[in-house]
């Protein structure tokens, strides 16, 4: 059991008698730090409490040479500047700072802004955390601002440390700050009940405006609210009331009052059709250039980095619209080192890399590809080829950051593992005349800080909504075998 010491019985808890009800002290844990640094600042005019230990355990990770690294020392980097302000055992109120980084930052009411603690006092603590660890010695800190009887929170992105804090009765939180709803998430398409007239006004006339639709149409479902204005490049299913079959499908233009009808692929992408409305859907937007950005969501087999890829293929090697094709996936936890594996770089990146060689394998085959002429050479020599000639790149996004990528086709699968800043990272690497398509399933999340309301994907495709250059679609049928549909629906 830890000792007392003279910081102990010499301090007490700042603002014990704070007559203000209101602010709240939040307890930081490491992990939120080194998943965005400027956690220190969205508090509001609350008060941020840093563990001694959090300091001690940025010290050790801001020599790693990834994300975590980075984060590490941009939020030491932080701290140093408050600390050049004033005392931080003391509490600096960061509003009064302006050399520190507002990215993110958010204030309390009429602009007011709280303050940044490091906490040095030894806590004593309850046996039930008595054994020595730094989780134990950072929920001491905020079981002893709950004993002082201030408003302590604790925010942890780690579920042990949470459920030990909610244990000993500490209000314990999750960081949400770039949390969105999982469970109503943008889906990128609405389905809804029209006069047959509508549909046929929309193929005749090849667009319908967004008045006349919202005046005509149904919601699908007779209990839902009534029908929401279309955002940009959002899709619109359109059902015949009279005749359930006859449907039509329109998406709003960007930065246009009209919906423009979607028909059905005159001829096959790179060998793919399209199995349900959703991949065309997802098919429009990927071979529509004016669309920059694109998130495809969607579980195991619904087809979203097949798609991706195959698109990718038919413009960067059949119209040649784009100089080459540039496939990356996060090596998880993003920024591994690869040098234990053995080979060269590209015999390392052959085991992380395999999921898109089996795609890429299936389009360059005469059964992925049934319309192109079959080459004598194998879909194995082909792709070495391409990679040999520079069209096709398969890359780790570990050595991501620094570059500018113009005039590529990106995609970026199993965009889930990524955070909201490291997706923030990869999308402003894109340059000029490049597209971007970042697909993932939210359901099958490695990364142990994300959850399917906090990774990177979900808060794009949240925070990206609405935008004329960018475009969203929830995949939800599995397409990848009879069984494979089986396994997504039971199991």
């Amino acid at each position: 059991m830890p000792i007392e010491t003279t910081a102990e019985m010499t301090q007490t808890p700042p603002e014990s008698t704070d007559p203000s009800t209101a602010v709240k002290h939040f307890v930081l844990d490491t992990n939120v730090l080194l998943h965005n640094p400027n956690a220190l600042f969205v508090f509001q005019d609350n008060h941020v409490v840093i563990p001694f230990p959090v300091i001690e355990e940025l010290d050790k990770m801001k020599r790693r040479d990834d994300d975590i690294g980075r984060n590490a020392r941009a939020a030491i980097r932080q701290l140093d500047v408050l600390r050049k302000a004033g005392k931080l055992t003391d509490g600096v109120n960061w509003g009064e700072v302006d050399a520190i980084s507002r990215r993110g930052y958010s204030g309390g009411p009429d602009g007011k802004t709280g303050s940044v603690r490091i906490d040095v006092i030894e806590h004593k603590r309850p046996p039930v955390i008595g054994e020595e660890s730094p989780d134990n010695r950072i929920i001491a800190v905020a079981y002893d601002l709950m004993a002082a009887g201030l408003r302590s929170v604790f925010v942890s992105k780690d579920l042990s440390a949470r459920i030990k804090s909610d244990t000993l009765g500490i209000k314990t939180e999750d960081f949400e700050n770039q949390k969105v709803d999982a469970d109503k998430l943008y889906s990128g398409y609405s389905e809804v009940n029209t006069p047959r007239s509508i549909i046929d006004e929309l193929y005749a006339d090849r667009m319908l405006p967004v008045e006349k639709y919202l005046a005509e149409a149904q919601v699908f479902a007779e209990h839902d609210a009534p029908p929401h204005e279309p955002q940009p490049n959002e899709f619109v299913l359109m059902h015949d009331t009279e005749d359930p079959s006859h449907t039509g499908l329109g998406r709003r233009l960007a930065d246009t009052d009209h919906l423009i009808p979607v028909t059905g692929q005159k001829k096959p992408t790179f060998g793919i059709i399209a199995r349900n409305v959703q991949q065309t859907m997802a098919l429009d937007l990927l071979m529509d250039d004016d669309v920059r950005l694109i998130t495809l969501l969607g579980s195991a087999g619904t087809g979203k980095t097949l798609l991706a890829i195959a698109a990718g293929m038919a413009k960067v090697f059949g119209e040649e619209r784009y100089d080459k094709l540039l496939v990356a996936r996060p090596i998880m936890p993003m920024g591994r080192d690869i040098g234990y594996l053995p080979g060269d770089k590209d015999e390392k990146l052959g085991a992380w890399m395999q999921p898109i060689f089996d795609n890429l394998t299936y389009l360059l085959s005469t059964r992925g590809s049934p319309n192109q002429s079959a080459e004598s050479r194998s879909p194995e020599h082909h792709i070495s080829k391409l990679m040999a000639d520079g069209k096709l790149v398969l890359e780790p996004l570990t050595y991501i950051r620094g570059r500018s990528i113009p005039h590529q086709f990106m995609v970026v699968d199993e965009a889930q593992n990524l955070t909201p800043h490291e997706v923030k990272t990869i999308v402003s690497r894109v340059g000029e005349g490049t597209k971007i398509v970042l697909t993932g399933d939210i359901g099958q999340i490695d990364n142990p800080y994300l959850d399917s309301s906090s990774n990177g994907l979900s808060y794009t495709v949240e925070r990206m909504k609405g935008l004329g250059a960018v475009g969203h679609i929830t995949l939800a049928k599995s397409e990848r075998s009879e069984l494979a549909s089986l396994a997504a629906a039971r199991l």
